[in-house]
């Protein structure tokens, strides 16, 4: 069904059943209900529905059901006594969409004592316009005192509803950033990634070149010798001079998907590893797992290249999440030590073998197995050592016994991460 048409359903049944809510403050005759509440809220919530259209089906099918409600009840009241009593309602919700729709309430959502005080301006219209309908019928004059209860109960009425709308959009607002902060999180985590790519694809691009070259160098000098292997060699330079352009071409596009992400390429070093406790807490309830992230942040630190500290101590902490069994902790700790920020990543998992600790930044090397039982690529250490050596950076593993914990340092210069010389 159409939004708007099932929101002018929505008024049409839900205002008539929330004006029977009622009650006659102080044996006054003044009617107090939900009718309007319900009636003000829908307007101000839908974007859809014309006030004065919504002012014209409310007030005809509010008068319809009491008549209707009526001729049960009072079974000795005529249709038309009826109709007559409660006809005035009609002109109370109709006068009540045309005011707020000529006041151009919602424009003034940024500025609810504004905003409530037309609706005070409009229930009370409304209601002195049903009142006098009703004087019309039964010759009956209003007094100074209805008049001012209409008032008050008008200023009660519009403002709380003013609140509880205020209080459901402030929920959504913090939802809606929440959802954001969330999306950015997952966006900082993909492109740091994509960083650690980039630096890869860099030392490959190189080899590539200096293999271009090489290759066709030695070309030169077989060539001279007519050796029966120059032109094969002149082909494999061609080649590997053609994996390299290809390879440039993917690192073009990488670095415009960087380029289009958050642009937070400097960030506090305690939000960008809040950052990288939010991501792996969700990996661990993901694994399963039950473990504690724990950060110790010491001296005052400028903003710092927010991908490449993603990059090096995200794959940490994420190998430390994969190393706990169960249940475990892991703590970041940050330090300055003159002109060098020191980072250290320590977890209180299995730890690593004596004979594998001089093997863990070699291409290729891994205890890790996948669900079909493969090893794992081992490449994560070797990413993460070509990215602080190409910032002039140092990693190394803390000497420790074996089931006491891995702990790794990295040494990262202050003047590389906070300046605009590197990438």
């Amino acid at each position: 069904m159409n939004r708007k048409l099932l929101t002018y359903l929505l008024l049409i049944i839900l205002v008539p059943i929330a004006g029977e809510f009622n009650f006659y403050p102080l044996k006054t005759e003044i009617r107090i209900s939900l009718g309007t509440p319900v009636f003000f809220f829908i307007l101000l919530w839908s974007n859809r529905i014309n006030p004065i259209v919504a002012g014209f089906l409310t007030g005809l099918s509010v008068v319809i059901f009491r008549v209707q409600l009526g001729t049960t009840i009072m079974v000795d009241s005529s249709i038309a006594s009826l109709w007559g009593f409660h006809g005035p309602v009609f002109f109370y919700y109709f006068t009540y969409g045309l005011f707020f729709y000529l006041l151009r309430l919602k424009k003034f959502l940024h500025a609810p004592f504004i905003m409530g005080l037309l609706g005070v301006v409009t229930e009370v219209s409304a209601s002195m316009l049903e009142i006098g309908a009703r004087n019309l019928i039964f010759q009956q004059e209003m007094s100074f005192s209805t008049f001012m209860w209409i008032k008050s109960i008008a200023i009660l009425r519009s403002f709380f509803v003013l609140g509880f709308f205020n209080i459901i959009i402030l929920r959504k607002t913090k939802q809606g950033e929440a959802e954001l902060r969330a999306k950015n999180e997952q966006m900082l985590i993909l492109v740091s990634n994509l960083y650690v790519e980039m630096i890869q694809l860099t030392k490959t691009i190189q080899n590539a070149e200096n293999l271009t070259r090489e290759s066709y160098e030695l070309y030169i000098e077989l060539k001279k010798e007519n050796h029966r292997f120059a032109t094969n060699l002149l082909s494999i330079s061609g080649k590997t001079h053609e994996i390299k352009k290809d390879d440039q071409r993917i690192f073009s596009g990488l670095a415009k998907l960087i380029d289009k992400g958050p642009n937070l390429d400097y960030m506090n070093i305690e939000e960008i590893l809040n950052v990288i406790v939010a991501s792996n807490h969700n990996y661990s309830l993901f694994l399963e797992k039950k473990i504690h992230f724990r950060l110790s942040i010491n001296g005052s630190h400028p903003p710092y290249r927010t991908y490449v500290i993603l990059s090096i101590i995200n794959n940490l902490v994420a190998n430390a999440v994969e190393a706990i069994e169960g249940s475990g902790e892991v703590v970041i700790s940050v330090n300055l030590n003159e002109d060098f920020l020191i980072i250290s990543v320590s977890d209180n998992g299995p730890g690593i073998a004596k004979k594998h600790r001089k093997l863990i930044f070699q291409p290729g090397f891994t205890t890790k197995f996948e669900g079909n039982g493969k090893p794992s690529n081992g490449i994560g250490l070797t990413y993460i050592k070509n990215v602080i050596e190409e910032i002039e950076g140092t990693i190394e593993l803390v000497d420790q016994e074996k089931d006491s914990g891995t702990t790794f340092v990295i040494s990262l210069p202050i003047n590389k991460m906070k300046g605009s010389d590197f990438r």
